[in-house]
């Protein structure tokens, strides 16, 4: 809801701001076409009329992709021809326009929505209460309709801006291509450092241990002496405890059988359960993220946790999943000593997972803290 919210202020201030550029770009328009037409009927002036006419519309396109960028969430080619200039802002006035009466439409709703508070703080004797109720309510209902009517106007400018400025279809299928070479060159270096991590946790680990397993019962063999021999297998026993352990811990973290038994939160919360310092898990999702967006959610966590309690000392770890906007959000926040490198190889391995999906990693780490690893990943 709080999202929302926000969402609509964002576009309203964006319309806000597209319905007083809607006067300069008619003006704008009307201007550049009577000067056009001066150009047909004497052609010889043509240069030095275009080049005032194209500078300006470009001047007025770049601000209108600036407002498209900022309030409006909308991302343009920086690159367009200058006819292209010229056309956007002779066609976009009218939305600025259709933009101003429904930014009007909500002050209205909003001032009758709220009338019954100046009537009851200004007016001693109120005649007529169900005439304010009723236009209490017809105010708050208009104010609902221009609410719809804000993200519709919203995204109309997102399209017409998408069709006019680009990027155009040969441009988006060359970044596109481009993104799918980088990020499956980045899976493919992904996947090495999983092997070698792997290698070096069975090296340190499981190998260690299996080696001492290996002398403990030879030394238990060539021994005579029954009591040391006892005392040997003993600790031959407990190696090969410890063994399983450490066997366990590399499989779990290469991937873990809850994630696929019992879901996402549950093998969330398996990591809280594993972590040495208190994890609180917040889980907003009502069903089950697709099994990729899963895994690398998974992985976020929990490396994002094991690099928390190994380098940050902090006292408590927040874990957050929601879906937002038609992606599902991962954060992980702690309040340890901060300044987190994220070109380390943990967070880099992260951030080349969540790019293999066209997602997006983010770390917020000053030094003294907190710091907070945030993950957006496409879904459906």
């Amino acid at each position: 809801m709080r999202v929302m919210a926000r969402r609509v202020v964002r576009c309203a201030v964006g319309l806000m701001w597209g319905a007083a550029a809607a006067v300069v770009e008619l003006l704008g328009t009307v201007l550049a076409g009577l000067l056009l037409l001066l150009v047909v009927a004497w052609p010889r002036p043509r240069r030095a009329v275009l080049r005032p006419v194209l500078a300006c519309a470009r001047k007025v396109t770049e601000l209108e992709r600036t407002r498209l960028r900022v309030w409006l969430r909308v991302h343009t080619s920086p690159v367009y021809e200058d006819t292209q200039a010229l056309q956007y802002p002779a066609c976009r006035w009218a939305l600025g326009v259709l933009g101003a009466v429904v930014m009007l439409s909500a002050a209205v709703g909003l001032g009758y929505g709220t009338s019954w508070m100046y009537l009851w703080l200004l007016v001693d004797d109120v005649r007529n209460t169900g005439a304010v109720v009723y236009t209490s309510l017809a105010g708050l209902f208009l104010l609902f309709l221009t609410v719809q009517g804000i993200l519709a106007v919203a995204e109309l400018e997102g399209k017409l801006a998408r069709r006019m400025l680009g990027p155009r279809h040969q441009e988006e299928l060359e970044r596109r291509i481009a993104e799918l070479s980088a990020s499956r060159a980045a899976v493919v270096d992904a996947v090495n450092d999983e092997r070698r991590r792997i290698e070096r946790d069975l090296h340190d680990g499981v190998q260690q241990r299996l080696v001492a397993l290996g002398m403990l019962l030879g030394r238990a063999l060539r021994s005579q002496d029954p009591e040391r021999a006892d005392r040997l297998l003993r600790q031959a026993h407990e190696e090969s405890r410890q063994a399983l352990d450490d066997l366990r811990e590399v499989a779990w973290r290469i991937y873990p059988t809850t994630l696929d038994e019992a879901g996402l939160r549950a093998a969330l919360e398996t990591v809280a359960e594993r972590a040495s310092v208190p994890v609180r898990v917040e889980y907003g999702l009502s069903g089950e993220p697709e099994r990729p967006v899963a895994t690398v959610a998974y992985f976020v966590v929990c490396e994002a946790v094991t690099n928390a309690v190994k380098h940050a000392a902090p006292s408590r770890i927040v874990v957050a999943i929601e879906s937002k906007e038609g992606a599902l959000r991962v954060s992980v926040e702690d309040d340890g000593r901060g300044g987190a490198n994220a070109s380390g190889s943990g967070l880099f391995g992260l951030a080349r997972r969540v790019a293999a999906l066209d997602g997006r990693l983010e770390v917020r780490s000053p030094p003294g803290g907190p710091t907070l690893v945030t993950a957006e990943l496409p879904c459906a």
